[in-house]
Parts: structure tokens; C-alpha cells; sequence
């Protein structure tokens, strides 16, 4: 198993609420990539009562490769917020939001890991608490682990903030995809605050909208600040195509909009409304790929049958390449 972290930089150009306020900044840029038999696990938490649970999911014999807890507080809101998770309090990156939304991060593998590795696979709770809590609408943890029993795949974690055009990502494979082929999937899933009451933002796949409605305050409990919060989850149903407001779970499988020979999966998210807090996508694919950049050149991908003779005549120089173009995005 292979795991690779990805620190990619970007500058988006954002306004949000009218134009009021105009500024560069990088905004949802790729966090961390794994590769290998790796899965992912995402859960929110939004409520004003300051504690509460938050969950993760793994199979047994699961190990935990990395966890994170996010932190988004309610609009304008600048301090950073004081959680607890399993009573040991949570220290947080600085803001990786922006002057509008403060978005907040930290590595709680220390936490989580010893707990799932040590489990017997399921869902684990983990409690946990705000402080100040209308001033933060929620939390969402991600857990990422490998296990053996899992297929070869690609998890990557893009975070920060939603980008007054939007955000564009490529998830790069070194092969043709098949999408009918047995056992392949690709999901993504988002995490945004401050949304409810029919605000709502767009995700195009390959040049299709597959919604327009995500949004709402899907893991919160009340129509209140410190509770607008949703994240598509391990329990979450995919959301249908074009789903009504109250169907879009932030879960979406991207299969369907994927077609044979593809080399890329191009995913657009917006929030054309500039009031939702677009501040997480989780992305899990089938084989070895490159979230925002070129794939890694040991991996397999899944080629099409039919597509092998073709590829062999240039594999080696096309390797060859992809190493040349991947030493551009090293830090």
C-alpha cells in the first residue's frame, strides 16, 4: 500500500454576499491523498445543545492511516472554536477559511486511531463537545484507513472554502476507465455550513449537473445558528440525480456520469448564491489516481479490456513522462 500526501496550492478570486468584499485566496485545494487498499469514513455533527456524537466507520482489521476533525463556525465568526473530542480538546490549524468563512482543521489520528485499530469494526462514537457553540455551526470528522480486504483505491480530501467562480477537480488515472466493469465504483461526498432554508449550491460531473440543491442543515437539529451544518456520510444514501432540496444528502456517486475510455473524472462545485460554506469534498475512487494532479506512475488505474494492446506500444514513454510532469507539483 502506497500513501501519499498532497499539498497543492491554488488562488481563487472570492466575493461573497453581494460584492462586498473582495479577495485572493487559495480555496478548496487538495488536502491529502491516499493510495493503496485504503477506504474513508465521514460524519457531521451540528447542534446548539454543545455536545453531542460524532461517528466514523470501518471494517475490522481496519487501520487507521488518518483522521480529521473540521470545524466551521457561523458566518463572520473569527475566533477559534474550542471543541473536545473523547474529553481531550482539539487543537485547530489556523483559519483555512476565509475572511468570510472561518473554517477551522486538526489531525486527530492520535485520538481515533487507537480506538478503531484496537475495534472490532462497525461504527464507532466518539463524544463531543463546543464551547461557545452558536457561535460554530458544527464539526465533521473524516477517518481515513487501509485494510486488506479493500480494493486497490484512491481517497482524496480537498478542504478550505468555496470559490466565488467555483472550484474545478481532476481526478487523473494513468489508464481508460470502465466504468461497467465489476466492482468499480467512484463517490464524492461535501461538507458545507451556514445552509439552510433553501440555500444551496451546484456540483457538475464531466460537464453534467448532477445537482442543484446542495445544501440545508442535514446534521443539524434546529433552524439556528451553531447548527447549519451537513456532511454526506458513511450512513448517508447516495442522492439521486437532480434531487429536491430535501433529498440532497452530499453524497453523490459519480459513476453514472463516467464513460468507457475516460482518463479523468471533472467534478465543478458553486455556490452561485455566495451565502453557503462550501468547506470539504471527499473524493473515493476505483485504482491509483491523482487528485488535481497527474497520477502517480506505479499506478495500475483500470483500464479498459479492449484498450490493453493500445496502451502497451506507449506505456514506457508515457511513464517516463508522468515522472518529468509530477516532479513540477513536488513541494
Amino acid at each position: 500500500m502506497e500513501f501519499k500526501s498532497l499539498k497543492f496550492l491554488g488562488m481563487a478570486t472570492a466575493i461573497f454576499l453581494g460584492g462586498s468584499q473582495l479577495e485572493a485566496n487559495a480555496s478548496l485545494i487538495a488536502f491529502q491523498s491516499f493510495n493503496g487498499n485504503v477506504g474513508y469514513s465521514s460524519d457531521g455533527f451540528g447542534d446548539t445543545s454543545s455536545s453531542g456524537v460524532i461517528s466514523a466507520s470501518a471494517p475490522a482489521g481496519s487501520t487507521v492511516l488518518g483522521a480529521y476533525l473540521y470545524s466551521v463556525n457561523t458566518y463572520g465568526t473569527s475566533t477559534t472554536p474550542s471543541v473536545t473530542l473523547n474529553a481531550t480538546p482539539v487543537v485547530f490549524s489556523p483559519n483555512i477559511g476565509s475572511s468570510t468563512w472561518y473554517n477551522f482543521r486538526s489531525d486527530v489520528t492520535g485520538i481515533v486511531k487507537p480506538i478503531i485499530d484496537a475495534g472490532a469494526g462497525g461504527v464507532y462514537n466518539f463524544n463531543l463537545t463546543e464551547s461557545s457553540t452558536f457561535s460554530i455551526d458544527g464539526e465533521a470528522l473524516v477517518v481515513v484507513y487501509s485494510n486488506p480486504g479493500l480494493p486497490e483505491a484512491t481517497v482524496g480530501i480537498l478542504d478550505g472554502f468555496s470559490a466565488f467562480a467555483g472550484d474545478s477537480t481532476a481526478i487523473n488515472f494513468a489508464n481508460p476507465l470502465n466504468p461497467l466493469a465489476p466492482g468499480f465504483f467512484a463517490e464524492m461526498s461535501l461538507g458545507i455550513g451556514f445552509s439552510c432554508c433553501n440555500q444551496k449550491s451546484t456540483v457538475m460531473v464531466n460537464g453534467t449537473t448532477i445537482t442543484e440543491n446542495a445544501g440545508n442543515m442535514d446534521d443539524g437539529l434546529v433552524v439556528s445558528n451553531g447548527s447549519l451544518i451537513t456532511v454526506g456520510g458513511f450512513d448517508d444514501p447516495f442522492s439521486p440525480l437532480n434531487p429536491s432540496y430535501a433529498d440532497d444528502h452530499e453524497r453523490y456517486n459519480l459513476v453514472p456520469y463516467i464513460n468507457a475510455g475516460d482518463m479523468s473524472i471533472n467534478i465543478f462545485t458553486e455556490n452561485p448564491s455566495f451565502d453557503d460554506n462550501i468547506f470539504l469534498a471527499n473524493f473515493y475512487v476505483s485504482g491509483i489516481a491523482g487528485i488535481n494532479e497527474p497520477p502517480p506512475p506505479t499506478g495500475p488505474a483500470i483500464p479498459e479490456p479492449s484498450s490493453m494492446l493500445l496502451l502497451g506500444a506507449g506505456i514506457m514513454g508515457g511513464v517516463a513522462f508522468r515522472k518529468r510532469l509530477a516532479g513540477l507539483f513536488k513541494k
